[in-house]
Parts: structure tokens; sequence; C-alpha cells
């Protein structure tokens, strides 16, 4: 079957574990940087011609910033009319999971809750006791219980789980989960109790560039940014990667742990992921290393985001390890035990932006988040920035967006959508100052 997938929030990692489970691109639905009709639009798009549709939440059923929960995941589900399985960690937990649902059915009324997965179910005995009192309790059915098994998990780190691009083993964990899932759920019934037919409500209010700036970025000649794609950065939204190809941009992947030359290209996009975790491999390509530096401090433009930023800097330092990154920002990083900055951002822009467009809206709020566990030493009070950081953290708790050469680098991940079209200014920046 063609499944379409969805993650409610920013995360990029359960993203890229959707992705390469059903083949196709897993799409964030996120209150925070899209408004309401750009959610539903998004969603109808992404689901044509799937013929299952899964949202994996984030938290709770019911968690969220807003006490009346109008950012949660309830809040999505009944705005896009969609219905709900709970999956419950059972682990030590016999009749009072009854109350538990009880709770959560009538919590919500506009929420459709139509089964129960239990997972994490220790043996037979405590299944039977579980099964029982949802029966006696709920009018819920009890779709599968999955057992405790080491080999469904997927490992943990500092910053959450191990991304699908540094799992070696990808396939074989997605289809060793799969086996347990077939013979655990019965997927004729979640599938009967989820057909809901969900009419589309298509109003088209995605971003898009206009007529005249694309006729006039395709006058200008085809533009190719280079963008890093391998195992120390994997963290791009496919939102990103369409609104560049939506500006006739060509991205030319590169690899920095083994590749052995940056490609011909006229900017640059670095991005997330965990350079700490590959420090050796690196600093051992000396030669990728010197040609982005030489790149961005002859002025070619570039961009770069957390992870992205982290490599640009002099070094990294993580627990017992250290070595000389890029070295085109005069900082060094250190990664902490703890979050330096973590959640949703609020960026006001700054009157010297680098990027016209963006500069145009200075003192405009741009929402984006954050997650790193490191910090730039020191931070020069001199330095020139593109944002004031209104909620968050950024470089030092007030700015984020370094501003050197043509570099651009920050914190902050941002997302191409109709409040940030981060994108189409990126583009522009790099059309003018294509070397």
């Amino acid at each position: 079957m063609r499944v379409a997938t969805f993650k409610k929030g920013p995360d990029y990692i359960d993203p890229k574990w959707l992705h390469h489970a059903s083949n196709r691109e897993c799409w964030n639905l996120d209150f925070f940087t899209m408004g309401h009709e750009e959610i539903k639009t998004c969603f109808d798009l992404h689901r044509r011609n799937a013929d299952v549709t899964i949202i994996e939440g984030n938290k709770g059923l019911y968690d969220g910033l807003d006490v009346e929960g109008s950012d949660s995941n309830a809040a999505l589900v009944s705005e896009l009319n969609v219905p709900v399985v709970l999956v419950i960690d059972v682990v030590g937990i016999t009749r009072g999971i009854a109350p538990l649902l009880k709770g959560y059915v009538s919590f919500d009324p506009d929420v459709k809750i139509v089964g129960v997965i239990l997972n994490r179910v220790a043996s037979p005995r405590q299944e039977g006791k579980l099964r029982a009192a949802i029966e006696r309790y709920t009018s819920l059915p009890v779709i599968g219980a999955i057992g405790r098994d080491p080999a469904l998990s997927i490992d943990e780190r500092h910053l959450g789980l191990v991304p699908e691009n540094e799992e070696s083993e990808a396939t074989d964990k997605v289809e060793r989960i799969s086996d347990v899932i077939e013979k655990s759920v019965d997927l004729d019934q979640l599938l009967e109790l989820t057909s809901a037919e969900i009419h589309p409500d298509f109003n088209p209010v995605l971003k898009s560039n206009s007529d005249d700036r694309t006729l006039g970025r395709l006058t200008a000649g085809p533009l190719k940014i280079g963008i890093a794609r391998d195992r120390a950065f994997g963290f791009y939204y496919p939102d990103d990667i369409a609104a560049f190809e939506s500006a006739g941009v060509e991205l030319v992947p590169f690899d920095t742990l083994s590749g052995q030359c940056l490609p011909e290209v006229d900017g640059l996009f670095i991005g997330g992921g965990f350079p700490e975790c590959f420090i050796g491999d690196l600093a051992a390509n000396k030669t990728m290393r010197s040609e982005i530096k030489m790149f961005i401090e002859s002025g070619g433009p570039a961009y770069a985001e957390c992870g992205g930023l982290m490599y640009l800097s002099c070094s990294i330092s993580w627990r017992d390890q250290s070595g000389p990154m890029v070295g085109v920002i005069p900082a060094h990083t250190k990664v902490l035990d703890r979050p330096v900055g973590r959640g949703y951002v609020q960026l006001r822009v700054r009157s010297d932006h680098p990027w016209t467009a963006v500069r145009e809206n200075a003192g405009s709020l741009i929402p984006a988040h954050e997650f790193h566990h490191s910090s730039l030493e020191p931070v020069d009070a001199d330095w020139p920035t593109a944002f004031t950081v209104e909620r968050g953290h950024g470089l030092d708790g007030g700015r984020d967006g370094i501003h050197i050469y043509n570099l651009l680098a920050g914190y902050a991940h941002q997302r191409h959508v109709q409040a940030n079209p981060w994108v189409d200014a990126f583009v522009d920046f790099v059309h003018e100052h294509r070397k």
C-alpha cells in the first residue's frame, strides 16, 4: 500500500525514519511555523495518491505549549478530522489502564479515538489483565499488543534518536519492526477502524515564487547550490528542498566526510546534523575543509544552520575528542552535556541582515526552532548578526545569525513557509553574489 506520512512539530529525525519506511517524503505539520490553512493544504497536497495516511504525534495526545491545547496533537487531528489510535506504554500497568483510557476519551469529545495498541507488554498474563480491564470499563477495541523486545529499539543519544542516515542497518531495522507489528497488530482491523473518508479542503496557500522573480532568476542563468548530505549533515525539510527546486536551483550534494573536493557551485547550504559524532572524519578531510574555507573567504555565498555553524567554526570539542574544522567563524565549538538552546524561537530581523529580501522587512518576527547542546567560545560582541532573539537562545541568549564574508550562520533552524520564505531570499542573495 502507498503510505503518506506526516510528523507533528518541527522534528527532523522521526520524519527521516518515516521516509525510510514509507519510501515517500514525510512532511511536518507545525502550528508554530505554519498557519492553519497552510497546514490543511500541506496535508491535502501530500497525501494525494496514497492509500493510507499516518500522522505521528509529538509528546502526548493533549500536550502542547498552550494550556488550552490549541497547538496540541488533539487540536491538529480535530482540525484535519482524522481518527486517533493510542499507542500506550503499559510498563507497570494492569487495571489502571481503564481510567487512563476513559480520561483520554472523555477529555475532548471532538477527538475521535478509535482504538488502542498496547506497547511493551511484559507477558501474556499482563496482556490478559489489560484486555479484560479495557473490555470491562471502556468501549475501545484493542487493536494489538506488542511485547518488550530490545531488537525493536532505535538507539538514542544526547539529542534523541540516532538519525536514519547514520543507521547502517536502517532497512533491516524497519523490516524487523514491520515483521513484529504484522504478528502483533490486527492490521485489517486497524485499517477498518481508521477508514473514515477525509474530504480534502484544498486551498492552495503554499508559498510560491512570483512570476517576476522566477523569470528574473531564469534570465540570470541556472543556479547550482551545494548541499552537505552525509552521515554528519542531514537535517533538511522537504519544504526547503521543494522551494529550491521551484526557484530553478539545482542542489548538488557533497560529502564532508569522504568527498574529495567541493563541486562547482554558486552557493553553499550546510544544514543541521551531528558533526560532534564525526569529529575525527571531518577533521581528517582536510581537502574539503580547505575548499569550503576558500569558497567562503573569497566571497562565495553560503548559509549554515546549527551543525553547519559548528562545522564552520575553528574546532569542535566533545567529551574526550577535539578536532579542527573549517575555521571561517573565529570561535571554537564546545558540546555540553545539557541543552543550551531547545524549543521554538522567535527571531526579529535586524536592519543589517545580509539578504535583501529579508532586510526589507527589518523588525519583523520569524518563527523557527533550535535544539543544540553546543555553544561558541568566545562569542564576540562586535560580530555582525542578522537577528535579535526574542524567544530562545541563539548564539548568546540575545543574538543569532553570524554574518561574515557572504556567509550567514546561526543556531536556529528555519523552515520555508508562508511566514518565512527564506529559501527565496537566499536564492536571490546567491544570484546577487554568484562568482
